[in-house]
């Protein structure tokens, strides 16, 4: 067992600190994305809307509890949002097959338009931060990313 004493703690707890440094301007820019993205899907509609319809673009037709937990929001607030992306013509809802009190919701095909549209103005965006990359490069920023938000806890042990 390996610990970090003196200067090489001290290094290390600074280059912590600039790891969180980098991770909270990667959150903001990645809510200002979020924000951007939002506006260009609807421009009358709270960015919420957005991860709703980016989820059902992704994984189909659903409920819409099934919605507002993928997506982590209540049932309340999913189902507002809901209501109004069907008034604009970006969702349409069917009885679900085997209990017609309940819906299924989709997107319709101005919804699919829209978020395709939007997600390959995200994909534009990102692709002008990354393009002098080298593939090694994202290769191991993939890897590296997959480490820190693995759901598996690190191993137990002493720091290094």
């Amino acid at each position: 067992m390996q610990t970090t004493s003196g200067a090489g703690a001290e290094r290390r707890h600074q280059v912590e600190l600039a790891l969180g440094e980098r991770i909270n301007a990667l959150i903001s820019a990645t809510r200002a994305l979020s924000e951007r993205s939002a506006t260009h899907f609807h421009p009358g509609l709270q960015p919420a809307a957005f991860h709703i319809a980016r989820w059902l673009y992704a994984f189909g037709p659903a409920r819409p509890s099934e919605v507002a937990e993928a997506v982590g929001m209540d049932r309340s607030s999913t189902s507002t949002l809901i209501g109004k992306m069907r008034s604009l013509g970006l969702l349409e809802d069917s009885p679900a097959p085997d209990d017609r009190r309940s819906i299924i919701v989709r997107l319709s095909p101005e919804g699919q338009e829209s978020v395709a549209a939007t997600l390959e103005e995200r994909g534009k965006e990102f692709y002008a931060r990354t393009r002098d990359w080298s593939t090694d490069d994202l290769a191991r920023l993939v890897e590296l990313l997959g480490r820190l938000t693995s759901e598996r806890p690190p191993e137990t042990g002493a720091r290094t």
